[in-house]
């Protein structure tokens, strides 16, 4: 029998970007709700130990030791700024059976304390695409199911930016944007002159430039352009869950957060016909313990949200909870970073950078936008940020080197690029769990086998090439562009396994992301996307949730779930 005290309106399963969104929608409905996290707790402010601190104030100043980095995941990669947010290499091992990068956020917030804070849009032109090229299959929604749900959370989460007014990338609710460097506003320009149908355009960023009453009333207040945002921000200034779903959800009274819980399964109840609560083990006593609830909200990010659907098996589905496709865990997709461009421009002496900006200028996506014409299928968008920084020579010792050190030298202004491409969902790129090998909770480890197609070399070889040209057409000078040939994940925007779609035969969740045959659970992170766009996509995931949140509650009202 249920424990009473174990027994809540809705549980959600993670607390990053959607988990925080999910939680804050069903507690302003009224629903009890736990929020289960993987890793320890996490309180805005209190808890950001490097926030706003000088280089001074760091032993290394910044380099982590050897002793410091031992048994921690991505030991080269690691800085003494956010060391707090690393994995120890025994909390979830994984297999590559094909090389792949796999980044992970064990704490409250989740991913929402170290994403790039980019927001755009979907349209209709990325909802067609499966149904344009036949390739993944056809989204159940299009931008108009969601138009609403992206202007409901954008005005929450607070977007800098502009209407710029493009069909392929619709407008935001935004507030003023931050500016763009000389060297940007030139090259957005020259692309005007050269390239009419390439906009560049101020990038959309969760960063609050003109704070609104909404944002005064979660405690949140005007970005520093300090630009430490994965430190945690104490201002609030950029979206996370930490500064404001979260705090929302609490101050409801319906919202509870167990820390250090590690989701081992989904309980099927056959003779209900539905899911009852989750498994979890505790990661610090390795107790098992169940929760119940009438809804469940999967929000672990993508690849941990197959595995636990993977994990949770029963007689009625012996390969995974709603996996009657056998589908469940393939189709895994994710971006095209590959592309790297830099150049240099010998104008504008008279000018240099001064000051942060917590982003960048955004190129969107002008590959078979509006029809098919490339030799591969879907296309790219381009991140761009330029600036000017300074040199000193230190060919010498003594009184003059001393006064190069202080006196440093004005460089050339640089621009640099780096690209953003969709991949084609395949069904070869998938995730298992294994038959041998378990982590320390007993859970069976997970493999994953992923790789490039034909269809990436072909964008990236694209993207080099026009962004060759199109640096040359604006005069910069000692032009290089790169194939970084970085493993599949580099670019921490996995997708897919639980897809959305409307027949149960080739999807598992539906247009409001309930499992076809589990009709009370909900899967509305990354694991949920159809295809994969080449716009980040976090805001496109909170829209998704928010919308799949309130739905659930008409239809926990209404019987139905």
């Amino acid at each position: 029998m249920p424990d009473d005290k174990r027994t809540y309106d809705a549980i959600v399963i993670g607390s990053g970007a959607t988990g925080g969104w999910a939680a804050k929608e069903l507690c302003d409905k009224g629903l009890k709700t736990l929020m289960l996290e993987r890793g320890r707790n996490v309180e805005h402010v209190k808890d950001y130990p490097t926030a706003s601190k000088g280089p001074w104030e760091f032993e290394h100043r910044g380099t982590v030791s050897i002793e410091a980095a031992k048994n921690l995941q991505g030991a080269r990669n690691l800085r003494e700024e956010t060391i707090h947010w690393a994995l120890k290499d025994d909390e979830q091992p994984f297999i590559q059976e094909k090389p792949f990068r796999w980044v992970r956020g064990y704490h409250v917030g989740g991913k929402s304390l170290l994403w790039a804070r980019q927001t755009q849009r979907w349209s209709d032109f990325d909802f067609e695409g499966p149904t344009r090229d036949g390739f993944a299959i056809d989204w159940p929604i299009r931008y108009k199911d969601l138009e609403p749900w992206y202007a409901h959370v954008e005005k929450f989460a607070g977007i800098a930016g502009n209407k710029d007014g493009l069909p392929e990338l619709p407008d935001s609710e935004v507030m003023r944007p931050f500016e763009m460097s000389c060297i940007e506003q030139y090259f957005k320009e020259n692309l005007q002159k050269h390239f009419p149908d390439r906009h560049l355009i101020h990038a959309r960023c969760a960063h609050l430039s003109d704070p609104q009453a909404i944002h005064i009333e979660q405690g949140r207040s005007k970005c520093q352009n300090q630009t430490m945002c994965n430190r945690g921000c104490i201002y609030g200034a950029y979206f996370s869950s930490n500064s404001s779903t979260i705090p929302w959800a609490l101050k409801t009274g319906n919202l509870t957060i167990r820390p250090h819980s590690v989701v081992h399964s989904i309980i099927y109840d056959e003779k209900k016909g539905k899911a009852t609560g989750v498994k979890v083990i505790d990661g610090n006593s390795k107790e098992m313990m169940e929760y119940y609830a009438n809804v469940i909200f999967v929000n672990a990010s993508a690849l941990n949200s197959n595995a636990i659907l993977l994990n949770s098996t029963s007689r009625r589905f012996p390969n995974g909870l709603g996996n009657d496709s056998g589908l469940l865990g393939r189709f895994i997709s994710w971006h095209n970073y590959r592309g790297k461009a830099n150049a240099s421009y010998e104008g504008f002496k008279d000018k240099k950078t001064d000051g942060r900006s917590p982003t960048y200028s955004y190129l969107p996506r002008f590959r078979n936008v509006f029809k098919q014409e490339m030799d591969f299928l879907r296309g790219y968008a381009a991140g761009i940020a330029g600036g000017r920084g300074t040199f000193s020579n230190t060919d010498m010792i003594g009184d003059q080197l001393r006064e190069n050190l202080l006196r440093p030298e004005l460089g050339d202004w640089y621009i640099a690029s780096w690209m953003m491409g969709e991949c084609v969902p395949l069904e070869k790129n998938h995730v298992r769990l294994s038959k041998e090998l378990k982590d320390k909770y007993g859970i069976p480890q997970l493999i994953v086998s992923c790789e490039w197609d034909e269809n990436d070399d072909k964008m990236v070889a694209d993207y080099m090439e026009q962004l060759q040209l199109m640096f040359e057409k604006a005069g910069f000078t000692n032009i290089k562009t790169e194939d970084t040939k970085s493993p599949p994940g580099a670019d921490i925007h996995e997708m897919g396994g639980v897809r959305m779609g409307i027949d149960p035969k080739t999807s598992l969740v539906n247009k409001w992301n309930q499992l076809h045959h589990c009709k009370n659970v909900f899967v509305t992170d990354g694991a949920c996307m159809t295809s994969t766009g080449s716009q980040n996509p976090t805001l496109t995931y909170m829209a998704i949730t928010a919308r799949a949140a309130n739905y659930a509650v008409d239809e926990l009202k209404r019987g139905n779930i």
